[in-house]
């Protein structure tokens, strides 16, 4: 109890907003029935897209977030939006398209590991609104690109919020969400659209295969070496149940997970930087994560509880943590 006492009264009261840019879709998850999608007989709906998770996962925490994404004018995107709304979080900037709402068919292995064939839609759709830029002033941003570099009007919209953020000073996070079946022969296309981004983010998380990707490295320095040459200050890569390797200008550090038997990963990744966004949106100094490591360190540790619980069910919104089950769990 002393723990969460401590870190209680360290919180700012005005706890800044994060404003989660990029898609949410509808996942059918085909669970139970192995990785094999051409096998799969059932499939159970469940809200997805990783920025809108993120939101969501720091809303269920009690944070401030805000989704700004596209989703159709149809029961799907009524659902998702309502999901999001449940969940917490701002749904004031989300846009309706006559495109129906993207899809993705998510695959399940024995040991809760995912793979995804997308159907593109109402996603892409985003319009760039300019009045939001004001708002980003004194708060922080998360770009999540599974399908925002795709080209049109999405990857557009994304690129003007960026700017926006940049000459607000917006805190910047950015996870490229890789997907193979959506860049597949086109790689080398992911990695230089990725790269400005990495070039000006404050913290930047990767999967392993994302940062081995991003860097052209096969080494976990070698390949930070890379990227905070590029630019970005803090990064998190994720490492499954070996936990998350931060580097940082300061050092480099491996803070373990916890031992869990995970059912499905498809929410992890966003359990975890959503909780790591909702802590630093509550810190009085986003400089002091700069200064030393100590802080980042015991965040992550939080960050890392709260990916693992999200691995114990189905579905990875209605799997995030709220913070009481967070703090039951430590």
């Amino acid at each position: 109890m002393g723990f969460w006492l401590h870190w209680y009264f360290q919180l700012n009261p005005e706890m800044r907003k994060v404003f989660c840019i990029g898609e949410a879709l509808i996942d059918f998850v085909a669970e139970k029935q192995g990785s094999d999608l051409s096998r799969a007989k059932e499939f159970t709906r469940k809200a997805g897209g990783a920025p809108a998770n993120v939101a969501c996962a720091i809303a269920k925490l009690g944070g401030r977030s805000s989704f700004i994404g596209s989703v159709g004018d149809d029961p799907f995107g009524t659902y998702l939006l309502g999901v999001l709304s449940d969940a917490g979080v701002d749904i004031s900037l989300a846009q309706r398209s006559e495109t129906f709402t993207t899809l993705a068919f998510v695959s399940l292995a024995a040991d809760g590991e995912r793979d995804f064939v997308f159907s593109r839609g109402a996603d892409r759709e985003l319009q760039y609104k300019s009045s939001v830029k004001a708002q980003f002033q004194g708060n922080m941003i998360h770009l999540g690109a599974a399908t925002a570099l795709l080209g049109g009007k999405l990857e557009e919209a994304y690129m003007h919020y960026f700017f926006d953020a940049l000459n607000e000073k917006t805190f910047i996070s950015f996870d490229p969400n890789f997907r193979q079946d959506l860049w597949k022969n086109k790689e080398k296309d992911f990695v230089r659209k990725c790269l400005p981004f990495i070039s000006k983010a404050h913290l930047c998380k990767f999967s392993m295969e994302e940062a081995f990707l991003l860097s052209g490295k096969d080494t976990l320095p070698e390949a930070c070496d890379v990227l905070h040459h590029a630019g970005v200050r803090i990064i998190t890569i994720t490492l499954g149940s070996e936990g998350t390797y931060l580097s940082t200008p300061n050092g480099r550090h491996t803070i373990a997970s916890v031992k869990i038997k995970a059912v499905d990963t498809t929410g992890a990744g966003d359990a975890f930087i959503g909780c790591l966004l909702y802590r630093l949106a509550a810190t009085n100094s986003l400089e002091a994560i700069f200064e030393k490591d100590d802080l980042l360190i015991e965040m992550i540790g939080m960050a890392n509880k709260a990916g693992a619980i999200t691995t114990t069910n189905y579905g990875a919104i209605e799997s995030l943590p709220g913070l009481d089950q967070l703090q039951a769990f430590v």
